[in-house]
């Protein structure tokens, strides 16, 4: 049975890349209290719907429960479904860290690579993939996952802030404190760098289940301010594409690299 178990939770890993684009961390409740369960679901997918991906430490590079400077790792066991299973620590806002180790997908057909570029809105990446002399078909590319999530435990009073990881959402605003005014403003990072001019998808799902996405873009800061609503769930989502460091020493080597942040919360009310 445990082997079984094991070896669905390969083959969806497997498969995430072609069922669905975005990485992101599920929490079953946003706001827990003290001592309680904390559960959270790992999810691959599109349009705020995936699949659950299970804990397998060979598949991220970090798994961490961070409040304030105090970070302590996620615990689990290898097949874990909820990857974060647990009881909620001390009354503040939780921040959940996940990075992936890299994966790679092959594209076969150059018009899924110009249809990916174009919904991320890397404008140059053709032209750059021809000046440096990249097959049109048959090549690879390496992705890896930066998740975050903003979790109440007790009152959630605290803020998020950079935790180094490769690219990230940091939150400047605290959707569960008092007074919230329904911006919810973050900055966008990649090497410890606001990213200008970034294109952010937002996707929102109201109670009833319903989606709705979204597109803003950053400041010169690296910052935006998106709308939220009371009682809706988020996911915020920004990639960076930068050419592999691996491209060139072998055929078969990935000749692009993709950076996935996502940052997820709730918003309380409604």
């Amino acid at each position: 049975m445990i082997f079984s178990r094991l070896l669905l939770g390969c083959a969806m890993l497997a498969a995430s890349p072609v069922l669905g684009h975005e990485f992101w961390i599920d929490p079953q409740k946003y706001q827990v209290e003290t001592g309680a369960p904390l559960v959270a679901d790992l999810r691959n997918g599109q349009n705020f719907e995936g699949i659950t991906l299970a804990w397998f430490d060979n598949r991220f590079t970090r798994f961490d429960m961070a409040q304030g400077d105090a970070v302590q790792p996620v615990e689990g066991r290898i097949g874990d479904t909820p990857a974060l299973n647990t009881l909620a620590p001390g009354d503040g806002l939780l921040v959940i860290l996940h990075e992936t180790t890299p994966s790679s997908l092959t594209y076969k057909v150059w018009d899924k690579f110009l249809a990916f570029a174009k919904h991320k809105d890397f404008t140059k990446a053709a032209a750059d993939h021809a000046a440096a002399g990249w097959p049109q078909e048959g090549f690879q590319e390496s992705y890896t996952r930066h998740a975050k999530s903003l979790i109440a435990v007790g009152t959630g009073s605290g803020a998020d802030r950079a935790y180094g990881m490769a690219t990230e959402f940091v939150a400047l605003t605290n959707p569960y404190e008092p007074g919230f005014d329904n911006q919810m403003r973050v900055r966008v990072q990649y090497n410890n760098a606001p990213r200008t001019d970034a294109q952010i998808e937002v996707f929102e799902r109201a109670p009833d289940g319903t989606v709705n996405i979204t597109l803003t873009r950053t400041d010169l800061a690296g910052e935006a301010s998106i709308p939220v609503l009371p009682g809706h769930h988020y996911l915020f989502d920004a990639v960076v594409l930068r050419a592999s460091p691996q491209a060139g020493t072998s055929e078969q080597a990935p000749v692009w690299e993709t950076l996935w942040a996502a940052l997820t919360f709730a918003v309380p009310g409604g």
